[in-house]
């Protein structure tokens, strides 16, 4: 097993991690930038490096500092979390090279499947269905042909995107120019790759995402099904699992796909399968996240597997030592994220320093965050405060368990906002009680 671990990571994420590794027994160094100095990880990390200024891109975007505190400080591996630096291949080829090793897939798989055009072409050839559109980047006259031979609305996409950026919904030919300038202006200024694909885009969809775990001996598994189509501006709000209302047989169709496609693959760790499924129920592959998702606290609920402890044991050179017919799942789990956003305000950030941080507990209600009272939550990062995860038998009861965590939720300080009251109201609302949601409901309210 690793003995030292650096988290190139903040946050929540970077306290998850700690956690994990202190219950282990393995030295957990954080980096951290001049703005979080202060923070839990920081706090509770065996020991902490100031790599940076508080811009992510002179500190947990920074390549040579990250490396530069894993050298300084002794230690066998590196876990970047997600976001940031965690589905950068370069950095993962660079640890390698430095004789780091990478918690997450090879670089060369990354940079395979990070590339969403690759991605798309390698999981055609094992058979994992496609919506109609390119397996290829395109230059802008072709997309525009291409979207009039599909039929509008089409989404572009850039080939280097994830987390919901770098990616326009088009409705009407009229539109398509500007929207494929508009979204390779971000994709270049954002993923530094101005590359775009276009397909057919699903008004109403569920968002269904399969988790897997592939060791280095060649073993796949997956662990069932996450709906995650709870969202805003393509980011997840709310996510749970099992997907409800899917059947069984459909559910199996899915995991076995993605599990034939992290074979092909030759992914190792940790990495999520994306799907769209229709009203007709029929899934449609959409990427693969090379990473732990902020989500997978439900996968955990139902499993009882600790990811983070596999993603360790898998990098240690481990075998999973189970099989598929191993894992069950059992009861309901939702995760809440609650971000310090106003919804009034159409989600702006509501930055500030935390007068009062009161979070939930009782029975099977589990609370990962980073935040506590005088903390001050900085505008220039992501603005998750907490996640909110409820486990019950069945889904009746973990939608109630879930209400009565987040009315727990007492969060204020000056011009501090949260999604808590927001997403209560969402667990009243008669379509998602049914389980009718789709990736357009929050936009619908």
């Amino acid at each position: 097993m690793i003995r030292s671990l650096l988290i190139a990571n903040r946050g929540e994420i970077a306290v998850r991690v700690i956690r994990t590794c202190t219950e282990l027994g393995i030295r957990s160094v954080v980096v951290h930038s001049s703005a979080d100095r202060d923070s839990a990880a920081v706090r509770l990390a065996d020991e902490a490096v100031q790599i940076g200024p508080p811009a992510a891109k002179d500190s947990y975007l920074n390549i040579p500092a990250v490396i530069e505190a894993a050298r300084t400080r002794g230690v066998e591996a590196i876990h970047p979390g997600y976001g940031f630096l965690s589905e950068n291949a370069d950095f993962a080829e660079v640890c390698e090279a430095d004789g780091l090793i990478f918690v997450g897939p090879p670089a060369k798989v990354m940079a395979r499947l990070g590339d969403k055009s690759s991605a798309r072409s390698l999981m055609a050839g094992v058979g994992l269905p496609l919506l109609p559109g390119s397996r290829d980047p395109l230059e802008p006259a072709e997309a525009a042909a291409l979207a009039n031979e599909i039929g509008f609305p089409v989404i572009v996409k850039a080939v280097a995107g994830g987390g919901g950026r770098g990616m326009a919904v088009v409705w009407w030919a009229a539109e398509f120019t500007r929207a494929w300038a508009r979204t390779r202006a971000t994709a270049q200024a954002v993923f530094g790759d101005g590359r775009l694909y276009v397909e057919r885009y699903l008004p109403s969809a569920r968002h269904v995402e399969i988790q897997v775990l592939a060791d280095q001996h060649g073993n796949v598994v997956h662990l069932g099904a996450r709906d995650c189509s709870l969202q805003r501006r393509h980011q997840k709000l709310v996510e749970e699992s099992p997907a409800p209302l899917l059947p069984a047989a459909l559910l199996e169709e899915m995991g076995a796909a993605a599990v034939r496609g992290a074979e092909a693959s030759g992914y190792v760790g940790a990495g999520t399968f994306e799907f769209l499924v229709d009203a007709e129920q029929r899934f449609s592959f959409m990427e693969v996240n090379c990473r732990l998702q902020v989500e997978h606290p439900v996968t955990e609920a139902v499993t009882g597997l600790d990811l983070v402890r596999e993603q360790l044991r898998i990098a240690s050179g481990e075998p999973l030592g189970y099989t598929q017919a191993d894992v069950r799942t059992t009861g309901v789990a939702l995760e809440c994220r609650v971000n310090a956003e106003d919804p009034d305000r159409d989600f702006a950030p509501a930055p500030g320093v935390l007068d009062e941080c009161r979070l939930p507990a009782g029975p099977f209600t589990r609370v990962d965050t980073h935040a506590f009272p005088g903390y001050r939550v900085p505008a220039v990062y992501d603005s998750l405060l907490a996640k909110v995860i409820v486990w019950a038998p069945d889904r009746d009861a973990a939608i109630a368990r879930m209400r009565r965590a987040l009315g727990e939720v007492d969060v204020r300080g000056a011009g501090v906002a949260t999604t808590a009251p927001f997403l209560r109201d969402v667990l009243d609302h008669p379509r998602f009680r049914a389980a009718e949601h789709d990736t357009t409901f929050v936009e619908s309210l």
